[in-house]
């Protein structure tokens, strides 16, 4: 038998330039797109960008730039075209006519890799609802093969049955799923009262900042890390002991700018360790030339799930990749963000923001003894509150589930 190597899907990416964000944002998100792709399975072989104040209602782009994406997915035989925002029912439909091939939003990416990811009951069931929430306005687009031509009498016909027979069918299996996360939520509930009164701190952050990383850095673990987006979508807990002090430590799903709507509600059950959480590490990647609007994704979820007041330490992770363009002393011109170096930041930071703000590199061992007593005071302190005269807590025998 002949093994052949699978075929690598091929891609074109579709962005735009508006009213909402600008040409440099347009272009940075295309490039995160790109790494979902990646991320997905797939190659991206352009990225197309127009300028609209708003996108058009009935294809996103305008038709002439439609015209173009499809002359080059027919050059260059491109199965799919993945475009940045979410498109509605109607624009999907009028797309996929016109470039005859498979065409994807950003949600619908994000969801085929959370569905590729989710390993435990949990999450699988998290993502088959959020993907049946996602699917169930756009069902018109499976039937297009039942539609008549012509308006009027005489077309409401078998098509119209069978949407109807399926929207109560998927109406049905998302009534199914929510129950089915009501028992999990109650049995993950029982299990978190079980672990007793130790402290817990949740690491938080944008998606592939490493998280991961710092979990198996700290905890001395082995939890699944790579660079990819999503690479950690089951939320892992771990006991922890620095010094003679035990604590939990958990590792949840990153976030991401445009994440799902039905995404976030349906993983809400999953940050309920971000929610009870006693104190929130989160990570930054300081390498990322966005990385201050990444912060207020994340605050902004956070807000969400109603964990926005948690005490919260910054950590500033991969400082070894850290790079600034110096000024030149004759260069009058003003200073922007990308000419800061890492102490201006460390001390802007800091004064700005009056917060905790730790900067190291997880994977190059740097600054993590100054990490891990500045974690050890911090938990200290509210383990020394919540138990003014009992130390049985210390006890490094005490054990708890690993993976959730």
């Amino acid at each position: 038998m002949i093994e052949t190597a699978p075929i690598t899907e091929k891609a074109v990416l579709v962005g735009l330039i508006s009213g909402s964000q600008d040409e440099k944002q347009a272009r940075e998100y295309l490039d995160e797109l790109e790494f979902l792709t990646d991320t997905a399975g797939a190659v991206v072989l352009k990225k197309f960008t127009q300028k609209l104040d708003v996108p058009n209602t009935a294809t996103f782009v305008g038709t002439g730039k439609l015209e173009e994406i499809r002359t080059f997915i027919k050059a260059t035989e491109a199965g799919t075209v993945i475009f940045d925002d979410e498109l509605t029912p109607t624009q999907l439909r009028n797309i996929e006519r016109s470039l005859e091939c498979k065409v994807l939003d950003r949600t619908n990416l994000i969801l085929d890799i959370f569905a590729k990811r989710a390993k435990t009951a949990h999450a699988k069931t998290q993502v088959e609802l959020a993907q049946y929430q996602y699917l169930l306005p756009r069902l018109t687009r499976m039937w297009t093969h039942l539609e008549r031509q012509q308006g009027g009498i005489g077309t409401r016909g078998p098509g119209e049955s069978q949407i109807e027979t399926d929207r109560r069918i998927i109406l049905d299996k998302i009534a199914l799923l929510k129950e089915k996360l009501k028992k999990i939520d109650m049995q993950k509930s029982v299990q978190r009262k079980n672990r007793g009164k130790l402290v817990r701190v949740a690491l938080v952050g944008y998606t592939n900042v490493g998280k991961s990383t710092i979990m198996n850095m700290v905890s001395k673990s082995e939890v699944f890390a790579e660079n990819k987006l999503f690479a950690t979508l089951d939320t892992t807990v771990r006991k922890v002991v620095i010094g003679n002090l035990p604590f939990l430590l958990a590792d949840t799903v990153g976030f991401i700018r445009k994440l799902p709507h039905g995404l976030v509600e349906s993983f809400k059950s999953t940050l309920d360790e971000v929610r009870e959480a006693d104190v929130l590490l989160h990570i930054v990647d300081i390498s990322h030339p966005g990385f201050e609007e990444q912060i207020e994704i994340v605050n902004t979820t956070l807000q969400e799930i109603s964990a926005g007041d948690k005490p919260t330490i910054f950590v500033f992770n991969k400082i070894d990749i850290f790079t600034y363009t110096k000024k030149d002393e004759d260069d009058l011109s003003m200073r922007t963000k990308e000419n800061f170096s890492l102490d201006e930041w460390k001390n802007s930071w800091m004064a700005k923001h009056n917060t905790p703000a730790l900067f190291i590199s997880a994977k190059q061992k740097e600054n993590l003894e100054d990490f891990k007593t500045y974690l050890y005071e911090q938990v200290k302190a509210i383990h020394s509150q919540r138990f003014p005269y009992n130390d049985f807590l210390y006890n490094t025998d005490w054990e708890v589930e690993g993976q959730e």
